[in-house]
């Protein structure tokens, strides 16, 4: 039975390991404090944050957001630590909420490793506060409980830790806030002078026409609302829904999965969180069914280890019939973790079956019919999808894998040999060739899902290797260009995107943009790289590396299709480029880990199905409407 908290109620923890989820109508910052028996903060090392998310038996995220996940593992906690306090805050800078007044009230639940909720806190009676204590894990004669706090500060950060008897206070508070308004824990929040993304005109969302005809049915089928409310969820999560599928009082069965149904500021938003949470919730239920094995066989050879130290035990039948009856209680206790991974990828596979079909054209597979009535966005989207995620307890469901947008780390699509995966072995030109026609997927759907004249596409292509596989770029006008061959052509293009990124960032950094050059493209650039490292100097090199680093700062983007071990004669310089990069593979490979639990997942590549025509199509209709807004 899940407890319900208000204020001030305390609850008693089963066990050591417990998650806390937080749901939120507005990005926050989420934390944890560490104190002492006395309630104090000894130094700056007692807390976890974005800039620093992970402490003993602690780990928070790294990102402001209205959906977090927070690890405990109070066993691994400093022996002087007697509580655990959780924080919310709400980030500073343009756009944000100064308080939380007239903001939904938070919603905190603890859960085991199983994803069972043990206690809940709905955080009310906010208003002028823009931080608040959330909730207190705390050790009280050896056994830890959870309490319900709800302190809120109208001081913010700074006087949050200043009560917890931090001298450096104000300074730490500053560097949290500077580092979520730096993008390194960047929330999602539409400026509040700029219409919803992707909103159009004014029809709310739960009419939103689909690409067939007829509206998608946002609305939840217990509430009377529209559109799914920014306060936490009723719709379950895996790990949350009881054994027999009731509800949680047995009163009725479980919610319906639906489309959106996550915490967000627009449709786009909370389908965004709705697909993390899916990934989030795959990761930790498939880890609690792995950790219930692995007890269940720790468990099997401890007590044959028993039956077999005691020599009374090794005559007759004893042997046999203890053997038996542990290999019983190991089979039960594997039967009882599957049954609760069944249930939880049977939810998150009715959550997918709905979620598909809303995805907008940036979160959407090239199959998905949202392409079929496609028209290039008024501005970009918040997110990008370059491929799927699976995981071999249930390799039929796939989890959308979805990067932010603009392009923080370049993606290399690696065309040398795979040392892993699920492919098996592909001959090396067919591995380049499909290495290429991935870079060529995923430059269409990143030109597709930007205004029509925001983006530029430049190609360097030394060999001209890559020929077949940029023609639908070629041939329906997107690609300005020839793509650049040889020596000379590589040198030309980085010399002008380099001179781009310094004269902008000169530009920006002393408040002149309107002193730039006439000349010089304002658009969003992408360079898309083939056959690295051939045709490339030390120089050019460089250049590269360069482009890496400062060119997303500055909308210039990097794609690259490379052997890294044909790019072994320049040593370790190239070191820092492979590891900017985001690796992806141009056939399915388990190369991937979470942040969370270190799964590894299997990547599929976001190619479009066999024989079909939607690229070329989706690219035509980018140069039609470059050609008609005069582009």
């Amino acid at each position: 039975m899940t407890a319900e908290l208000v204020r001030g109620q305390n609850h008693p923890l089963p066990g050591a390991r417990v998650e806390i989820r937080v749901s939120a109508g507005t990005p926050v910052v989420a934390g944890a404090t560490l104190n002492d028996a006395q309630g104090r903060m000894r130094d700056a090392g007692w807390i976890a944050h974005p800039a620093a998310p992970q402490l003993p038996g602690v780990e928070v995220s790294r990102q402001a957001a209205a959906v977090h996940h927070l690890a405990v593992d109070l066993d691994a906690l400093r022996e002087d630590v007697h509580r655990v306090n959780v924080l919310l805050a709400l980030p500073t800078g343009p756009g944000a909420p100064a308080d939380f007044a007239g903001l939904a009230a938070p919603f905190l639940a603890v859960t085991g490793l199983d994803g069972e909720q043990i206690a809940s806190y709905t955080v009310t009676g906010l208003s002028a506060e823009s931080a608040v204590v959330a909730l207190e894990l705390y050790l009280r004669q050896g056994t830890w409980k959870v309490r319900a706090v709800g302190q809120g500060y109208a001081g913010g950060l700074a006087a949050m830790l200043a009560d917890q008897g931090l001298a450096e206070a104000h300074t730490l508070a500053d560097t949290i806030n500077e580092t979520v308004a730096a993008g390194m824990a960047r929330s999602v929040a539409p400026a509040p002078d700029r219409p919803t993304r992707h909103a159009p005109g004014n029809r709310p969302e739960a009419e939103r026409p689909t690409p067939g005809g007829g509206p998608i049915d946002y609305r939840h089928p217990r509430r009377a609302a529209s559109t799914p409310p920014a306060a936490p969820s009723t719709a379950a999560r895996p790990g949350t829904v009881p054994p027999q599928g009731g509800a949680a009082d047995g009163s009725r069965p479980a919610a319906a999965p639906v489309a959106g149904d996550a915490p967000g500021w627009s449709m786009e938003e909370r389908l965004y969180n709705q697909v993390w949470g899916m990934f989030e919730d795959l990761a930790r239920s498939v880890a609690a069914y792995r950790s219930a094995v692995d007890f269940a066989d720790s468990r099997m050879e401890r007590e044959l280890d028993s039956v077999l130290d005691d020599p009374r035990a090794r005559v007759g039948s004893a042997v046999e019939t203890a053997r038996a009856e542990a290999q019983a209680r190991h089979s039960a206790l594997v039967e009882q973790a599957r049954a609760v991974l069944e249930r939880d990828m049977a939810q998150l596979e009715a959550e997918s079956e709905v979620v598909e079909p809303a995805l907008p054209p940036a979160l959407a597979r090239w199959d998905n019919p949202v392409w079929q009535a496609y028209e290039p966005p008024a501005e970009p989207p918040m997110a990008l999808r370059v491929g799927d995620l699976s995981i071999p307890e249930r390799a039929g469901l796939r989890i959308p894998m979805l990067v932010r947008l603009p392009l923080e780390r370049g993606l290399w699509i690696d065309s040398g040999r795979l040392r892993g995966g699920e492919a098996g072995p592909v001959d090396g030109d067919e591995l380049r060739r499909l290495a290429q026609l991935t870079a060529t997927a995923l430059a269409a759907r990143i030109v597709a899902v930007h205004p029509a004249d925001e983006l530029t596409l430049q190609v360097i292509d030394p060999a001209g290797s890559a020929a077949g596989a940029l023609l639908p770029l070629v041939e329906s006008g997107v690609l300005p260009e020839a793509p650049a061959a040889g020596a000379s052509g590589v040198a030309r293009t980085l010399e002008r995107l380099t001179r781009r990124v310094d004269l902008v960032q000169m530009a920006v950094r002393n408040q002149a943009t309107d002193a730039l050059p006439p000349d010089l493209d304002l658009a969003d650039q992408l360079l898309i790289v083939h056959d690295f490292p051939h045709g490339f100097d030390d120089r050019a090199v460089n250049q590269l590396r360069y482009l890496a680093d400062e060119g997303p700062s500055v909308g210039v983007g990097l794609l690259m299709v490379a052997d890294r071990e044909e790019a072994r004669g320049y040593g370790p310089v190239l070191d820092p480029l492979w590891r900017s990069l985001l690796r992806l593979t141009p056939v399915p490979d388990d190369h991937l880990a979470d942040p969370w639990v270190g799964h590894a997942w299997t990547y599929e590549p976001p190619l479009a199905p066999s024989g079909s025509q939607v690229v070329p199509q989706v690219l035509r209709r980018v140069v039609a409407a470059r050609h008609s807004s005069g582009g």
